[in-house]
């Protein structure tokens, strides 16, 4: 049921919206600009109904509020008020409010304005999840064929998003880094995850398909994939700005390879000097490659991959992460069942061999 919130001053016509709504909507009063803005912030209604003339904060003034907010910007407003002049009603519009009605409120008229504005609104969420969903597929699609470069199928980019929203998921849920992890955050480092190896567009296909060890310069060679690939998404980014994934993207494309302790590329970063992005993303990556079989290696199991992981608690990983990681294994373990029947891996020919740029 769609939640409706009537804010007026008086309470009869509080009550009078409330009894005509009754039943077809979960309907929330607020009898303040103040109180409203409160109620927004901690419950985000579907739809607005405000009062224009109200003591202190007008409606007007709530209106400004909320446009102001990023979290509350896109709730429809429509405004009621007994000033039927033609001023008011273009001040309204002007103001960001999707529609005016007046008083004494005609019950046919506000239940059809409610369900053409409510119905707008599904329509451009359809819309705009449409829209996310063709562009992830487009440019997943440019993603998975860089990870075909190293024989790989494209799967394992793929799958590595779904780890890191799964494990994401659960930090959030715990209330770790409350400071740096939303859900709305959570989504752009899961849709920017299956990116973090793009940069090997600029690597040779010799080196990366290469079933014996590297030399120092090739592996030299590799490790720039996390520059190329931060600098090729940057320029993306610049191109299409509202794409705000792909800022993440970009920033994980870098600094996937950073180790907690300091010892990894491309910057010797560590600790909290590594983005949350990337010592996330780490842990994810290194989970589905250590299941994933190369030309120089064989996959490893499900329990050779958390103990790779438990192994580099506090160099590689960051410890708190892979504490919370160790606690939902057997969700990795179910998700990756799940994940490569669905995104399976083609078979390859085995070397012999440890490739040091894995």
């Amino acid at each position: 049921m769609k939640r409706i919130l009537v804010v007026d001053d008086n309470i009869t016509n509080l009550k009078q919206a409330q009894a005509l709504l009754a039943g077809k909507y979960d309907i929330m009063l607020a009898k303040s600009g103040e109180s409203a803005l409160k109620i927004c912030a901690q419950e985000r209604p579907g739809m607005i109904l405000l009062d224009v003339d109200m003591p202190g904060m007008d409606g007007f003034e709530t209106i400004k509020n909320l446009k102001q907010d990023p979290a509350l910007n896109q709730i429809p407003v429509i405004f009621l008020t007994a000033d039927h002049s033609t001023e008011t009603e273009i001040k309204a519009l002007e103001s960001g409010a999707v529609d005016f009605v007046t008083k004494p409120i005609n019950k046919e008229i506000l239940l059809h304005r409610l369900n053409l504005h409510l119905g707008l609104v599904d329509y451009h969420s359809s819309l705009e999840n449409s829209v996310k969903e063709l562009e992830d597929n487009i440019v997943i699609s440019f993603a998975e064929l860089v990870d075909c470069k190293e024989n790989n199928t494209g799967t394992h980019v793929l799958r590595t998003g779904s780890f890191v929203r799964l494990l994401a998921a659960e930090l959030l849920a715990r209330g770790k880094f409350t400071e740096e992890l939303t859900e709305e955050i959570l989504d752009m480092m899961a849709r920017g995850a299956p990116f973090h190896d793009i940069g090997k567009i600029g690597v040779s296909d010799v080196l990366l398909q290469k079933p014996g060890p590297l030399t120092e310069e090739e592996y030299a060679e590799v490790k720039n994939h996390t520059i190329t690939g931060s600098e090729l998404l940057k320029t993306i980014y610049d191109r299409a700005p509202t794409q705000h994934y792909l800022k993440y993207a970009s920033i994980i494309a870098e600094g996937h390879h950073e180790h907690y302790d300091g010892g990894g590329y491309p910057c010797g970063l560590s600790g909290d000097e590594i983005p949350l992005c990337c010592r996330i993303v780490s842990i994810a990556n290194v989970y589905d490659a250590c299941l994933t079989e190369r030309v120089y290696r064989k996959a490893r199991s499900h329990e050779e991959a958390c103990a790779i992981i438990m192994e580099g608690r506090g160099t590689q990983f960051d410890p708190e992460i892979v504490d919370v990681f160790a606690s939902i294994k057997d969700k990795f373990a179910e998700l990756s069942t799940e994940l490569r029947v669905e995104f399976p891996d083609a078979g390859k020919e085995l070397f012999d061999g440890a490739n040091i740029g894995s």
